[in-house]
C-alpha cells in the first residue's frame, strides 16, 4: 500500500473507500479523544471518539499550534487529527489563493484566511461529503466570505490550472494511494513560483508485512507512509524543485498513541515538507 507498491485501479478504489468512511464518521461524530492524538478513527481499536473542543485544543497544541491559533476557528472546525502545523511554515502573504489539500471541517483553512486576508481566497478541498457540509456549516456561521470547500479527490482536484498560490495539507497525502498523482495535480494547480507547505508523515524505517496490509493502520496515517527518499523522487518527476523534508523528532511521543503498542512510533514520523514550482522561463 505504500507509495512504492503498484496498485491497481480497484485497489486505489477500495483504499479510497476506507478513507473515506472512516473519516466520514469523525465528522458525523465530532472530535477525538485519544490521549495523545489520532490522525484517523480507525487506528486499532477505533480511537476517535465524540470528545470536547478541549481535548482537540490540547491535540493541535501538541502539534505545533497556539492556543490563540486554536481558540480562533469556529467551534467544531478543529477535530483534533493532525500531525503538524503547515501554517507554521507557509509564510502566507495578504492576498494569496491558498489550497489545502484534505480540509475536513476547515481549521487549517480559517486560520489561513486570517492570514491572507479580505484580498486573498481559500479553497478546501475533501473527498468526504460529511467533512464538507461540516465545513461549510462552520464557514457560514464564522462569516468567512473568503473561504470556500469543494467535494473532490485530492488525486484529481476540482481547481483550475494555475491558480494557486500556496498549497498547504496537515496528515492527509499520506492516505492516499497514488501520491504520484497527487503531486502531479498539485503541480498542475499551482501559478509558477507557486509553493507547497505541508505536514504529513514519512516513513523513517520498514514497516512489517502485516502492518501494510492492514487498513486500520492505512486509514490511521501509519501504513500509507512513504519514505523521505520515495517522496522526493515523486515531488522532482512531477516538477518540482527546492525540495525541503524535515522530520520532527518529538512526533514520536503522540504517533505512539495512534496503535498502542505496536511500536510505530518507531517507523513513521511527522515531517514538514516543502517544493516550489518553479517560474516559467522568460521568452
Amino acid at each position: 500500500m505504500r507509495a512504492g507498491h503498484a496498485m491497481n485501479p480497484l485497489e486505489h478504489d477500495h483504499i479510497r473507500q476506507q478513507v473515506r468512511a472512516a473519516y466520514g464518521a469523525v465528522a458525523r461524530a465530532g472530535t477525538t479523544d485519544a490521549p495523545g492524538g489520532c490522525c484517523a478513527p480507525a487506528a486499532v481499536g477505533g480511537c476517535c471518539t465524540p470528545g470536547g473542543q478541549h481535548v482537540a485544543a490540547l491535540l493541535a497544541r501538541g502539534i505545533g499550534y497556539s492556543a490563540e491559533e486554536t481558540a480562533a476557528v469556529p467551534q467544531g472546525a478543529n477535530l483534533g487529527l493532525g500531525c503538524g502545523n503547515p501554517q507554521a511554515i507557509a509564510a502566507l502573504r495578504p492576498g494569496e489563493t491558498v489550497l489545502d489539500l484534505g480540509s475536513g471541517a476547515g481549521f487549517d483553512c480559517f486560520l489561513a484566511a486570517r492570514a491572507v486576508g479580505e484580498t486573498g481566497r481559500v479553497i478546501g478541498i475533501d473527498m468526504t461529503p460529511d467533512m464538507v457540509s461540516k465545513a461549510r456549516a462552520h464557514a457560514l456561521e464564522g462569516g468567512y466570505a473568503n473561504v470556500e470547500f469543494r467535494l473532490g479527490e485530492i488525486e484529481h482536484l476540482p481547481v483550475a490550472d494555475a491558480c494557486v498560490d500556496v498549497i498547504i495539507s496537515n496528515c492527509v497525502i499520506n492516505l492516499s494511494p497514488d501520491k504520484a498523482q497527487v503531486f502531479r495535480d498539485a503541480f498542475r494547480v499551482l501559478k509558477p513560483g507557486g509553493r507547497l507547505a505541508i505536514s504529513d508523515i514519512v516513513l523513517t524505517a520498514e514497516l512489517p508485512d502485516a502492518m501494510k496490509a492492514e487498513i486500520a493502520l492505512y486509514t490511521a496515517c501509519v501504513a500509507g507512509a512513504a519514505s523521505v527518499d520515495e517522496l522526493t523522487a515523486v515531488l522532482t518527476t512531477a516538477g518540482f524543485t527546492d525540495i525541503r523534508v524535515a522530520n520532527r523528532d518529538a512526533s514520536a511521543e503522540f504517533i505512539r498513541h495512534w496503535a498502542p503498542g505496536r511500536g510505530i512510533e518507531h517507523s513513521i514520523a511527522s515531517a514538514s515538507i516543502e517544493a516550489v514550482k518553479p517560474l516559467e522561463e522568460i521568452p
